[in-house]
């Protein structure tokens, strides 16, 4: 059955978009990321502008993240200090990003940057948890070195100012760091149509030295306000956001966040970024395919920027 999308301006298949809808909430809750890094390019491969899929899909990000924090929230999984700080600069991110999306977009060149930004980000990020997780994966037990950092152990972040104790992640370390993570990941969010998971994710184990249960729904949180805010500031200043695919997306990410959390917690945390990474990898492949092999149709009619 086709449903017309009156701002994408094609017709889709209504049961291929709920399903994708369904499978993408149920990743949010799996993997603790928005989903709209699957959610964007699979929008785009069943013929949706890319403006289009950017703008509207955070909307389905906000919901499934809503769906998924809740379960985390009841396992105590979530760090509400730490998502607090991280959503300041994901809101200061998310604002700029939606400022460069508007500029690309009037020169043409938002089709191409956000194909070519999907590829260069998801190539770096899924082969690092890769090459990171697998080892820990086929060599059961093995200690997980750049996941913990152990009290003992100092680095050059230990030095920055404006140190905040997180009880929860247990960690005493600079506010500056999750205000750049979360502002970078703001940035991406509006530009590039993710909830920022899948750097977030990584960056909070990696980077900040969070506990991979409490990443999980710690980054589902800060994904909620600050693809809020990218899917407001999109309707208003670049009118990209399509309300009828966004309801069909929204309807089942709810149901498959509610069903991923609960799967989350039947896996190890080295399966599950290893999992990640591999889907990560894929997405990502399909895309650098898409940029070098010629269309079948050199012609279209469609406006340039969606």
């Amino acid at each position: 059955m086709q449903i017309y999308l009156p701002i994408a301006e094609m017709s889709v298949n209504i049961f291929l978009v709920l399903a994708l809808g369904g499978g993408i909430g149920l990743l949010s809750g799996l993997f603790g990321v928005g989903g709209g890094f699957m959610m964007t390019p699979l929008l785009i491969f069943i013929g949706v502008p890319p403006a289009v899929a950017v703008g509207t899909q955070a909307n389905q990000i906000v919901a499934s993240s809503v769906s998924g924090v809740l379960v985390h929230m009841r396992r105590g999984n979530v760090d509400l200090k730490m998502g607090a700080v991280l959503t300041i600069g994901g809101f200061v991110g998310s604002s700029l990003g939606v400022w460069v999306f508007n500029v690309l977009k009037r020169l043409g060149h938002i089709d191409v940057t956000i194909a070519f930004g999907y590829v260069v980000f998801l190539g770096i990020v899924g082969g690092f948890m890769l090459y990171e997780s697998l080892p820990g994966v086929l060599n059961k037990g093995a200690p997980m070195p750049l996941t913990a950092r152990g009290p003992g152990r100092h680095t050059w972040m230990h030095g920055l100012p404006f140190k905040m104790r997180f009880r929860r992640s247990k960690l005493y370390i600079s506010a500056l760091l999750p205000l750049a993570v979360g502002f970078v990941v703001g940035i991406l969010g509006a530009v590039m149509g993710v909830g920022g998971g899948f750097i977030m994710v990584p960056a909070m184990i990696y980077l900040l030295g969070m506990p991979t249960q409490v990443v999980i729904g710690t980054s589902l949180l800060q994904t909620i306000f600050v693809a809020a805010n990218t899917t407001l500031l999109q309707a208003i200043f670049n009118q990209t956001v399509d309300v009828v695919l966004a309801l069909l997306l929204l309807v089942v990410g709810v149901v498959g966040a509610q069903v991923g959390a609960r799967l989350a917690g039947k896996f190890k945390g080295e399966q599950l970024r290893v999992m990640l990474a591999i889907m990560v990898l894929a997405v990502a492949l399909r895309l650098a395919l898409d940029l070098v092999i010629p269309p079948q149709d050199l012609f279209s009619l469609r406006e340039s920027g969606g």
